[in-house]
Parts: C-alpha cells; structure tokens; sequence
C-alpha cells in the first residue's frame, strides 16, 4: 500500500526544506525523504544570494586582455569575475538568461529570504539589500545577504583592531594565516593571528563539537570553567594587535545550544567583541541552522525522513516509462531496508543536490538525474564539459535539470517532462553557485517556487 500525501519532496537541504516549507504554508499535506544527512551541517552558515557576476566566455572572447586557455576547447576565458558585488538583487539581470535567478525573477529571491528570515531566527542582514562581507577561515572575505548574529562583529567594514585566535590542536585553522590572508585583502582595520594552548585538557583530535559542548556547560578544565579557561588562554594577546583588540575572532565552536552565552561572557571576561569565523565541515552555525529549520518544518506538519533512498518512479500509465520517459508522476518508489515502498503524490519536489551532492550524475556515458531521468543538457564531446584554467568558466558547473518559469522539467525536445515535478536548488543548471557565490540564494529562491508550484498543482 503507498504512502500518500499532497506533495512529496525528495532532497533534505536548504532547497528542499524550503521547498516543504513553502508547500506546507501553501495547506499542502507535505512529506520529505532524504537519502543522506542534510548537507546543512556541512555549510557554513552564511546565506550568500550573489557575490560576483562571472564574465561569460562571449565576453571574454571580445576582451583582448583575456587569457586564452591551454586545453583543447580552445576557449578564451577570463578568471576573475565581477565582485564582490555591493547589491545583488541590482546584478540579477545581467546574469544569463538560463540562470535560475532569470527564472524565478526578483521578487521569488526576496520571498524567499522572507520565508528565511521567518523560520531561522538569529540572523541580520534583512534591514538592507547590501552584501555584507564576513571573514572565512581561509582568510577571505564572503559577500553573505544574512550571517548569524556570532560572525556580526568580524565584519569587514568594521574599522576596530582585530585578533584572530586559533588553536594548536585544530590544525584546520591557521590564525596567523587567517590574519595575514585579511591583511593582504585591504581590510580596513589592523589584524593579527594568535595561537593559543586551549584546550590543553582535550585530545590533539578531538572534535569541534566536544569543544562546543564543554563551552556550552562550562566544564571545568583543571579546575577552571571552560569559558574562564579560554578567556585566560586569549588575554595575554590582546595587545598583540595594533591598538589593542577591540574585537576578537574564534573558530566557530563556540557552544552550541548556549552559544549567545558564551559569546558574551567570553566578551565580558576579555573587554572586547566576541565573534566566529566560519569553518568548513562539520559546521556547528550550518547544524544551527538545520536544527531551527526543521524545527519550523515540524511547527508546519511537515513529515520527513532520512536514510532511505530513492530508487526508482511509477508513471500514470502505471510503467517506470524507461529512459528518456515523459509524464505524470505517481508514485515513488523508496528503499526501506530492502524492500520498495511506493509514496504517492499529486506533485513532487526534486531537490536532490548537484554534481557535487551527487542529484547530477556524470560518467564517461554522459550527464544525467538519476532519480527520475530528467534530461541534463550537456556537450556530447567531454572535452567540452571544461576549461584547462581552474578558476575559469567551467562548462561543467552550470550542468544541471533544464525547466520552464515554473521550475517543470524539459526534455531534449523543450518540452515539459514531468508536469508535475518541480526543480529546485542545485540540481537546476544554468548557475555556477560557488564562483557566483550564490548558492544558498538559488535554493531558497527555486525552493519557495518549486514548493508553492507544488502546492498549486494539488489544488488543479
């Protein structure tokens, strides 16, 4: 017997659950499957919608300064891109007409932010349409249309002394790198890179979040609670930037549940401004995020589940269709320990990642979706899928499911593939996310469309 509901969205990342979201607002009885963990905890927090407009191969193919590639396309490219952009909603029409942004227009990126700035509390940036620029711990700056209230005191624009403290035993960030790396970038402000001791009680190798979760408790580290601890760590240093450091920068580990707390003692005890420098995986502002949005998705009836994957799709003619088949979907069928459950739906989300997120799939046979069979444009000849220069226009990045205004896939032909799917996030082609730093803007966007789309197509 299948299992039912309005609307069925397959994907458990930021696009997907906002897909839901969406939906479920919209009175849809909504259901969410994930094969994998969110990629949230992966994340770094920060809401990018548009940092840099890449200049397109046509363009640079008119730039006499453009470099030419060495590879055997023979393209022209140009490997800096327009940016850090002051206003991303002012660029969105200058990107090309294919780009999700061109799709869902303006006023769905502002909607989506919105449904955002709903679900997720703790966040600035919703007061003005201007990026913010947030130091990473790669040592650059990040135009972000929302951060976390943790990283508001490491903006770029903020002109007071900074100290970067890192770790010896989180070898993943190297302050005096970070610091030097801002430095070179033209930052107003002077900065310096400090390594501290703490916390001597722990492992070399323990984890980020055991850090978290001591400063959360306040464990006492040789007799010491663990913010008094750090703090007596980090106050000898102070003065190790010109001025006195009015502000202070930490990996981001600091607490988790009681994180705004332990910012601020952290800041009483040393007289400065206490904030997070965003890090890669596992990400605890990303496992932050996750945990209040599907905190909102519970408010709004929103099922989901994780671990069972998508593994194959029963069309109204009552076949899977085969490859390259067109029509309405049904039905999908999920793998629960071995056995195919059908899940039925009036309208279904595909929300399932990029190339990177494994929703894109590619092989020396071709490109393709691998959980309905949408179509994936692409160069027949590989060659073509990219350019020698690593930070170019890479053909391959903007790979991804073709689909009309209202996110419905298309087939080889133009035509509509699966009437009632929507497309939403990275699985869309036609945007290179990480050059144009866009990708959380692109999933909320297509995410509030593709989810009001569905819910929509239940009432036709």
């Amino acid at each position: 017997m299948a299992i039912a509901s309005d609307v069925l969205v397959v994907g458990g990342g930021l696009a997907g659950a906002t897909a839901a979201l969406a939906a479920a607002r919209e009175g849809a009885d909504v259901r969410l499957v994930s094969h994998k963990q969110s990629t949230l905890s992966q994340a770094s927090g920060l809401v990018d919608v548009l940092g840099y407009v890449p200049h397109t191969r046509a363009e640079a193919d008119d730039d006499p300064t453009a470099t030419p590639t060495a590879g055997r396309t023979g393209i022209r490219d140009r490997p800096d891109p327009e940016g850090p952009l002051v206003d991303p909603f002012a660029a969105v029409d200058r990107l090309p007409e294919g780009h999700p942004y061109r799709l869902v227009g303006v006023d769905a990126l502002r909607a989506g932010l919105e449904l955002f700035d709903d679900a997720v509390d703790g966040y600035r940036g919703g007061h003005t349409d201007r990026n913010a620029l947030v130091p990473t711990f790669g040592g650059t700056v990040k135009p972000t249309a929302r951060y976390p209230e943790s990283v508001a005191a490491g903006l770029a624009s903020d002109a007071r002394p900074m100290l970067v403290v890192g770790f010896r035993s989180l070898t993943d960030f190297d302050a005096r790198q970070v610091a030097a790396r801002l430095e070179a970038t033209g930052v107003p402000f002077p900065v310096a890179g400090v390594e501290v001791a703490f916390p001597a009680a722990f492992r070399d190798d323990a984890a980020v979040t055991r850090v978290a979760r001591a400063l959360d408790r306040d464990e006492a580290i040789d007799g010491t609670p663990a913010r008094r601890a750090l703090a007596a760590a980090v106050e000898p240093h102070l003065d190790a930037v010109e001025g006195g450091a009015a502000r202070v920068g930490f990996p981001a580990f600091l607490g988790d549940d009681a994180a705004p707390t332990v910012r601020a003692e952290l800041a009483d005890h040393l007289g400065a401004d206490v904030f997070e420098i965003p890090m890669g995986p596992p990400s605890l502002p990303g496992l932050r995020v996750e945990d209040r949005l599907y905190a909102a998705l519970e408010d709004a009836g929103v099922r989901y589940e994780t671990g069972n994957p998508v593994v194959g799709r029963e069309l109204a003619d009552g076949t899977d269709g085969g490859d390259g088949a067109s029509g309405r979907v049904d039905a999908l069928l999920v793998d629960r320990t071995g056995t195919e459950v059908p899940y039925a739906a009036e309208a279904v989300v595909l929300a399932t990642g990029g190339l990177v997120g494994k929703g894109i799939h590619s092989d020396r046979e071709g490109v393709r979706e691998p959980v309905l069979g949408c179509h994936v444009p692409h160069p027949a000849e590989r060659y073509e899928w990219y350019v020698d220069d690593a930070l170019g226009d890479q053909p391959y990045a903007r790979f991804g499911v073709d689909t009309d205004d209202r996110l419905r896939p298309l087939d080889a032909d133009g035509a509509v593939q699966f009437p009632n799917v929507r497309v939403a996030g990275a699985t869309l082609g036609g945007a290179d996310v990480a050059r144009e730093k866009s990708a959380s803007g692109v999933s909320l966007a297509t995410g509030l469309v593709a989810g009001r789309e569905a819910a929509a197509e239940v009432s036709r």
